[in-house]
């Protein structure tokens, strides 16, 4: 089986690119990808398989493949919302929806799942076991779409679930892969500091909220600095202050909003709590009320040790030419929320690098000018298509 899926694949190279382009020609935000969901539907339509639309909060879509035989049931997720972004990258096949571009790849993630999942379909009588495929929406923006498709129960049954993201840390044909916590988590908050306002002239007779919240701005640097162990990692960003008002007039209230980042669930836990501590601080030392919105977003994300060591293993094997180099990739700061799949079942998440070729200091992800090699769209096909050969030959054998 897994020499006829390399095959079929490398036949259909073409077809993915064209795929690939078509989506990013056509971007849609996080939560309104209703033609992009449409467009996933009905590649499907007349195949021999069941698809579940509406999953989750969103546009999410499930293709349940079932095999020849009954076996173990695996998830292959390739997420397809684009980004509020202007695209400046000069390529043929820009965007045509102002300001929303596929910046991030799911453009590409989407076009090698198409392909891979209707070669497998054909192939599967040879399968051993179930295998979903989870289109999801809205990985963008938070909520995000992974963690309403966990709690639907559409994925109760999986035993292990794979996904990749291609990244520009490598030339196409590398695939990496990084064990334990590899993205980090985050969060989200407001906070409203209301004071009381008054005249410059007397400020005996006010309570003035912008020095409560530029106090607030340096105590919740020292979470991170004398709260956190130092062998872990976390960030605090202010990336808003509205304290704007008239140059003599004490502000009675300020907003401001940021961003939290932490490496594992330990060090989520120590920074939430002493975030709040000093938000009661201010409180109590410069007498003025908070309101305090704080919101966990994505949690860390966590490979599963033995599933990775698999992941790695199966692809060291693969012998494929396309598939150059398999190499252990650092630990990443962004967060993904592929990593509330992996709360639920054990997993590996891994990567493809996308760097276009002749280029040496390439644009990262979510930049205007971010751009692909779009080989490294069949080596994301062939990677996830080893791995899904290799556990459904390990779990048979």
């Amino acid at each position: 089986m897994r020499q006829e899926l390399m095959k079929m694949l490398e036949q259909r190279k073409d077809e993915m690119i064209e795929i690939r382009r078509h989506l990013h020609e056509n971007p849609e935000l996080s939560f309104k990808e209703e033609n992009t969901a449409n467009y996933i539907a009905d590649f499907y339509q007349g195949k021999d398989v069941e698809i579940e639309r509406n999953v989750g909060n969103g546009y999410g879509i499930i293709v349940t493949i079932k095999g020849g035989k009954p076996g173990k049931t695996i998830g292959l997720r390739a997420d397809f919302d684009a980004l509020p972004i202007t695209e400046e990258a000069d390529v043929p096949f820009k965007s045509k929806n102002e300001g929303v571009m596929h910046a991030c790849g799911h453009d590409a993630h989407t076009a090698y799942m198409l392909v891979l999942a209707d070669c497998l379909i054909q192939l599967k009588d040879q399968i051993n076991g179930t295998i979903k495929i989870i289109h999801q929406h809205a990985e963008e923006q938070p909520p995000g779409g992974a963690k309403s498709i966990v709690e639907s129960g559409a994925l109760d049954d999986l035993d292990r679930i794979f996904g990749i993201h291609i990244l520009p840390l490598a030339p196409a044909g590398t695939v990496g892969y990084h064990s334990g916590y590899s993205f980090n988590g985050r969060s989200y908050f407001k906070l409203k500091i209301n004071g009381t306002g008054g005249h410059g002239s007397s400020p005996h007779k006010a309570n003035d909220s912008i020095v409560a919240g530029a106090y607030f701005v340096n105590a919740v640097q020292t979470v991170i600095s004398r709260r956190l162990d130092p062998m872990k990692a976390g960030v605090v960003t202010i990336g808003s202050f509205d304290g704007k008002g008239s140059f003599n007039v004490i502000k009675d209230s300020i907003e401001l909003e940021g961003d939290i980042r932490y490496s594992d669930d330990d060090a989520k836990e120590v920074i939430d709590k002493e975030f709040h501590r000093v938000v009661k601080g201010i409180e109590e030392l410069f007498g003025v009320t908070c309101e305090l919105t704080y919101t966990a977003d994505y949690p860390p994300l966590y490979n599963d040790p033995e599933v990775t060591a698999f992941v790695a293993e199966a692809l060291n094997h693969s012998m494929d030419q396309d598939i150059t180099e398999v190499k252990e990739f650092p630990k990443l700061s962004p967060s993904e929320d592929f990593a509330y799949y992996l709360k639920k079942t054990k997993g590996c998440y891994f990567f493809i690098g996308c760097t276009p070729k002749g280029v040496k200091e390439p644009f990262f992800n979510h930049h205007p000018k971010f751009d692909i090699d779009e080989d490294a769209i069949l080596v994301s096909a062939k990677a996830v298509g080893n791995v899904v050969c290799s556990y459904f030959e390990q779990e048979n054998a």
